[in-house]
């Protein structure tokens, strides 16, 4: 490695909470990298100019966080196709001739943390059913189809959001009312919570697991709590579970890539650091 100082970071609004920078400076300390990650507090007025300012200030790219993942792709020279399909980008890297190009690495991370939890999982196993249709779960559905899904149920609190989706991606995804969650779980391989009903300060997920497969995977977005009533519940009937813990520092890794030039590793260590964060 040169001694290049390298910089990057996170733009969001609000952007305090964020475990970004935790994430890439504990890989930029492990690797012994001459480099920083940071917070931009981003407001949406001053997007634009935010944006126009990476290259400006040097900065080898930038993570894209709520509320501009969408309205981010607006200011890209290149637009990962990946990432046109999710309709979302999450990360910006600065090319060698300063322009800017959007990818999104949640698919990726999401399909890592599967892996790392069941490392035989494959999204062919059988149905999935994902509860939900904002931007997690159309950037999820995306990456299941790719990686050979041949059901996807998909089921949202106002129904019009999942036949959106459904009638966009076509087979392998269908769109169900939410009041047939309960059934829609017969003979699922997968279950994916991307609502935020579980999480801190939210109420529980009201779903009965009755008719769940104990062989299906059960997976929820959320990271706090690490474990959610949903994901208590699927454990103690025998499930593996997944919090949303893996999706957060798997989708971290393209990004540490693309723009410090080292694929870094998700470690127990790493797992530690950013709970101690919560």
């Amino acid at each position: 490695m040169n001694n290049t100082f390298t910089m990057a970071g996170v733009m969001g609004w609000p952007v305090a909470h964020s475990r970004s920078p935790a994430i890439h400076n504990h890989w930029i300390r492990q690797y012994n990298l001459n480099g920083a990650y940071g917070l931009f507090p981003v407001n949406p007025n001053h997007l634009e100019a935010a944006i126009r300012g990476i290259q400006a200030l040097g900065l080898a790219g930038c993570n894209i966080t709520i509320p501009h993942k969408v309205e981010a792709m607006k200011f890209m020279d290149w637009v990962d196709p990946l990432a046109q399909r999710m309709g979302a980008i999450n990360t910006i890297v600065v090319q060698p001739d300063g322009t800017l190009h959007g990818f999104n690495n949640d698919g990726f991370g999401f399909l890592e943390s599967l892996h790392e939890a069941q490392p035989g999982w494959h999204a062919g196993a059988g149905p999935t059913v994902i509860l939900g249709a904002g931007g997690a779960a159309r950037a999820i559905v995306v990456s299941l189809m790719d990686a050979g899904a041949t059901e996807i149920r998909l089921l949202n609190r106002t129904r019009s959001k999942a036949d959106e989706l459904a009638q966009e991606f076509g087979t392998p995804v269908a769109a169900y009312d939410w009041s047939e969650r309960h059934e829609a779980l017969t003979g699922a391989a997968l279950l994916i919570n991307t609502t935020n009903q579980g999480m801190h300060g939210q109420p529980a997920l009201d779903i009965e697991l009755t008719q769940l497969p104990t062989t299906a995977l059960v997976s929820d977005a959320i990271y706090i709590p690490l474990e959610t009533s949903l994901l208590a519940t699927a454990r103690l009937r025998g499930n593996t579970t997944v919090n949303g813990l893996g999706m957060l520092l798997h989708q971290a890794r393209p990004a540490f890539r693309a723009w410090f030039g080292v694929m870094p590793e998700v470690t127990p260590e790493l797992h530690q650091a950013i709970i101690k964060t919560f």
